[in-house]
Protein backbone atom coordinates (compact mmCIF):
# COMPACT_ATOMS: atom_id res chain seq x y z
CA UNK A 1 0.00 0.00 0.00
CA UNK A 2 2.24 1.57 -1.89
CA UNK A 3 4.46 1.54 -0.85
CA UNK A 4 1.29 1.47 1.58
CA UNK A 5 2.14 1.70 0.05
CA UNK A 6 1.86 2.79 -1.17
CA UNK A 7 0.99 0.51 0.62
CA UNK A 8 2.62 2.34 0.68
CA UNK A 9 5.85 4.23 -0.42
CA UNK A 10 5.67 7.83 -1.58
CA UNK A 11 8.38 8.53 -4.17
CA UNK A 12 9.86 12.04 -4.18
CA UNK A 13 8.20 14.61 -6.39
CA UNK A 14 9.69 14.85 -9.89
CA UNK A 15 12.29 17.56 -10.24
CA UNK A 16 10.45 18.99 -13.24
CA UNK A 17 6.96 20.41 -13.32
CA UNK A 18 4.16 18.09 -14.49
CA UNK A 19 4.11 17.94 -18.25
CA UNK A 20 7.68 19.21 -18.64
CA UNK A 21 9.91 16.80 -20.53
CA UNK A 22 13.55 17.73 -19.98
CA UNK A 23 15.94 16.95 -22.80
CA UNK A 24 18.45 14.22 -21.92
CA UNK A 25 21.83 15.65 -21.09
CA UNK A 26 24.47 15.01 -23.70
CA UNK A 27 26.55 13.23 -21.08
CA UNK A 28 23.74 10.87 -20.12
CA UNK A 29 22.82 10.24 -23.74
CA UNK A 30 26.43 9.50 -24.58
CA UNK A 31 26.99 7.11 -21.70
CA UNK A 32 23.59 5.39 -21.51
CA UNK A 33 24.67 2.58 -23.80
CA UNK A 34 27.70 1.86 -21.62
CA UNK A 35 25.83 1.85 -18.30
CA UNK A 36 25.67 -1.45 -16.42
CA UNK A 37 22.47 -3.35 -17.18
CA UNK A 38 21.16 -3.05 -13.62
CA UNK A 39 21.69 0.72 -13.61
CA UNK A 40 19.70 1.19 -16.81
CA UNK A 41 16.89 -1.03 -15.55
CA UNK A 42 16.75 0.77 -12.21
CA UNK A 43 16.74 4.19 -13.88
CA UNK A 44 13.80 3.16 -16.04
CA UNK A 45 11.96 1.74 -13.04
CA UNK A 46 12.77 4.76 -10.85
CA UNK A 47 11.42 7.10 -13.50
CA UNK A 48 8.31 5.06 -14.20
CA UNK A 49 7.58 4.62 -10.49
CA UNK A 50 7.67 8.36 -9.86
CA UNK A 51 5.47 9.09 -12.88
CA UNK A 52 3.01 6.30 -12.12
CA UNK A 53 2.66 7.41 -8.52
CA UNK A 54 2.26 11.10 -9.24
CA UNK A 55 0.06 10.91 -12.35
CA UNK A 56 -1.53 7.45 -12.40
CA UNK A 57 -0.52 4.46 -14.50
CA UNK A 58 -3.05 5.02 -17.28
CA UNK A 59 -1.99 8.65 -17.72
CA UNK A 60 1.66 7.72 -18.25
CA UNK A 61 2.71 6.26 -21.57
CA UNK A 62 5.88 4.44 -22.50
CA UNK A 63 7.05 7.42 -24.57
CA UNK A 64 6.97 9.66 -21.52
CA UNK A 65 8.94 7.16 -19.43
CA UNK A 66 11.54 6.87 -22.19
CA UNK A 67 11.86 10.65 -22.48
CA UNK A 68 12.13 11.24 -18.73
CA UNK A 69 14.57 8.37 -18.20
CA UNK A 70 16.64 9.41 -21.24
CA UNK A 71 16.84 5.90 -22.64
CA UNK A 72 16.02 4.33 -25.97
CA UNK A 73 12.63 2.68 -26.26
CA UNK A 74 14.41 -0.55 -27.17
CA UNK A 75 16.16 -0.43 -23.79
CA UNK A 76 12.85 -0.14 -21.96
CA UNK A 77 11.35 -3.07 -23.84
CA UNK A 78 14.49 -5.13 -23.24
CA UNK A 79 13.85 -5.04 -19.49
CA UNK A 80 10.07 -4.60 -19.52
CA UNK A 81 8.50 -6.25 -22.60
CA UNK A 82 5.13 -4.58 -21.96
CA UNK A 83 3.84 -1.61 -20.01
CA UNK A 84 2.02 -4.08 -17.75
CA UNK A 85 5.39 -5.62 -16.86
CA UNK A 86 6.63 -2.17 -15.87
CA UNK A 87 3.55 -1.52 -13.71
CA UNK A 88 3.95 -4.89 -12.00
CA UNK A 89 7.63 -4.17 -11.30
CA UNK A 90 6.62 -0.82 -9.79
CA UNK A 91 4.10 -2.46 -7.45
CA UNK A 92 6.41 -5.31 -6.52
CA UNK A 93 9.11 -2.85 -5.50
CA UNK A 94 6.56 -0.91 -3.45
CA UNK A 95 5.71 -4.19 -1.72
CA UNK A 96 9.34 -4.81 -0.84
CA UNK A 97 9.61 -1.34 0.67
CA UNK A 98 6.33 -1.57 2.59
CA UNK A 99 6.88 -5.01 4.07
CA UNK A 100 10.52 -4.31 4.80
CA UNK A 101 9.47 -1.42 7.01
CA UNK A 102 6.63 -3.45 8.51
CA UNK A 103 9.01 -6.29 9.41
CA UNK A 104 11.55 -3.91 10.95
CA UNK A 105 8.86 -2.44 13.21
CA UNK A 106 7.43 -5.86 14.06
CA UNK A 107 10.86 -7.14 15.09
CA UNK A 108 11.09 -4.39 17.71
CA UNK A 109 7.85 -5.52 19.37
CA UNK A 110 7.95 -9.29 19.01
CA UNK A 111 6.67 -9.81 22.57
CA UNK A 112 4.06 -7.04 22.63
CA UNK A 113 1.45 -7.19 19.84
CA UNK A 114 -0.46 -4.17 21.15
CA UNK A 115 2.71 -2.07 21.08
CA UNK A 116 3.44 -3.40 17.59
CA UNK A 117 0.07 -2.21 16.33
CA UNK A 118 0.60 1.24 17.77
CA UNK A 119 4.09 1.38 16.25
CA UNK A 120 2.64 0.50 12.84
CA UNK A 121 0.12 3.29 13.23
CA UNK A 122 3.01 5.62 14.02
CA UNK A 123 4.93 5.06 10.79
CA UNK A 124 1.80 4.77 8.67
CA UNK A 125 0.56 8.06 10.11
CA UNK A 126 3.89 9.70 9.36
CA UNK A 127 3.67 8.44 5.79
CA UNK A 128 0.16 9.85 5.39
CA UNK A 129 1.44 13.21 6.59
CA UNK A 130 4.02 13.61 3.82
CA UNK A 131 3.41 16.59 1.56
CA UNK A 132 3.94 14.43 -1.54
CA UNK A 133 1.78 11.53 -0.37
CA UNK A 134 -0.69 10.46 -3.06
CA UNK A 135 -2.21 7.38 -1.47
CA UNK A 136 -1.40 3.68 -1.45
CA UNK A 137 0.08 2.64 -4.82
CA UNK A 138 -1.64 -0.74 -4.72
CA UNK A 139 -5.06 0.78 -4.04
CA UNK A 140 -4.49 3.47 -6.65
CA UNK A 141 -3.54 0.98 -9.35
CA UNK A 142 -6.35 -1.45 -8.50
CA UNK A 143 -8.82 1.41 -8.92
CA UNK A 144 -7.52 2.09 -12.44
CA UNK A 145 -8.15 -1.42 -13.77
CA UNK A 146 -11.62 -2.92 -13.89
CA UNK A 147 -10.30 -6.26 -15.16
CA UNK A 148 -10.09 -8.60 -12.19
CA UNK A 149 -7.35 -10.66 -13.84
CA UNK A 150 -5.13 -7.75 -14.86
CA UNK A 151 -1.53 -8.53 -13.74
CA UNK A 152 -1.19 -5.26 -11.83
CA UNK A 153 -4.52 -5.71 -10.10
CA UNK A 154 -3.49 -9.21 -9.02
CA UNK A 155 -0.34 -7.83 -7.39
CA UNK A 156 -2.42 -5.19 -5.62
CA UNK A 157 -4.91 -7.78 -4.42
CA UNK A 158 -2.14 -9.97 -3.05
CA UNK A 159 -0.86 -6.99 -1.08
CA UNK A 160 -4.27 -6.68 0.58
CA UNK A 161 -4.40 -10.40 1.32
CA UNK A 162 -0.96 -10.21 2.93
CA UNK A 163 -1.98 -7.21 5.03
CA UNK A 164 -5.07 -9.02 6.29
CA UNK A 165 -3.00 -12.12 7.08
CA UNK A 166 -0.41 -10.18 9.05
CA UNK A 167 -3.06 -8.34 11.00
CA UNK A 168 -4.73 -11.66 11.76
CA UNK A 169 -1.44 -12.92 13.18
CA UNK A 170 -1.23 -9.90 15.49
CA UNK A 171 -4.85 -10.38 16.55
CA UNK A 172 -4.15 -14.01 17.43
CA UNK A 173 -1.18 -12.99 19.55
CA UNK A 174 -3.43 -10.53 21.36
CA UNK A 175 -5.65 -13.43 22.39
CA UNK A 176 -8.94 -11.78 21.41
CA UNK A 177 -11.91 -14.15 20.99
CA UNK A 178 -12.51 -13.23 17.34
CA UNK A 179 -9.13 -12.51 15.74
CA UNK A 180 -10.51 -12.67 12.20
CA UNK A 181 -13.04 -9.94 12.96
CA UNK A 182 -10.39 -7.71 14.53
CA UNK A 183 -8.06 -8.27 11.57
CA UNK A 184 -10.82 -7.21 9.19
CA UNK A 185 -11.52 -4.07 11.21
CA UNK A 186 -7.84 -3.14 11.32
CA UNK A 187 -7.49 -3.72 7.57
CA UNK A 188 -10.44 -1.42 6.90
CA UNK A 189 -8.91 1.19 9.22
CA UNK A 190 -5.52 1.13 7.49
CA UNK A 191 -6.83 1.01 3.93
CA UNK A 192 -9.39 3.67 4.75
CA UNK A 193 -6.62 5.89 6.07
CA UNK A 194 -4.63 5.42 2.87
CA UNK A 195 -7.49 6.67 0.71
CA UNK A 196 -8.57 9.41 3.14
CA UNK A 197 -5.21 11.01 3.83
CA UNK A 198 -6.41 14.34 2.45
CA UNK A 199 -8.89 14.59 5.32
CA UNK A 200 -6.13 14.58 7.93
CA UNK A 201 -3.35 17.04 8.57
CA UNK A 202 0.17 15.74 9.04
CA UNK A 203 -0.16 16.20 12.80
CA UNK A 204 -3.51 14.43 13.02
CA UNK A 205 -2.87 11.20 11.16
CA UNK A 206 -0.89 9.25 13.77
CA UNK A 207 -3.01 10.25 16.82
CA UNK A 208 -6.23 9.48 14.95
CA UNK A 209 -4.98 6.05 13.85
CA UNK A 210 -3.66 5.17 17.29
CA UNK A 211 -6.89 6.23 18.99
CA UNK A 212 -8.90 4.17 16.51
CA UNK A 213 -6.74 1.12 17.22
CA UNK A 214 -7.24 1.59 20.95
CA UNK A 215 -11.01 1.66 20.43
CA UNK A 216 -10.94 -1.46 18.26
CA UNK A 217 -8.79 -3.32 20.78
CA UNK A 218 -11.08 -2.33 23.64
CA UNK A 219 -14.07 -3.63 21.74
CA UNK A 220 -12.31 -6.86 20.78
CA UNK A 221 -11.15 -7.52 24.33
CA UNK A 222 -14.61 -6.85 25.71
CA UNK A 223 -15.64 -10.10 24.09
CA UNK A 224 -13.50 -11.94 26.64
CA UNK A 225 -15.67 -10.75 29.50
Amino acid sequence: MSSMAAHSFSPPLPATAPGAHPKPSSRRAATASSEPVQDVRERILDTASSLFYQRGVRAVGVDLVVAEAAVAKTSLYRYFPTKDDLIVAFLEREDVDFWGLWDAVAAQHADDPAAELQAHMQWIGERLGRSNYRGCPQINVAAEFAEQDHPARLVAQQHMVTLRSRLHGIAQRLGVPQPEALAAQLAVLINGAFVSSGLLSGEEATPVLQAAVQALLAGARAGNK
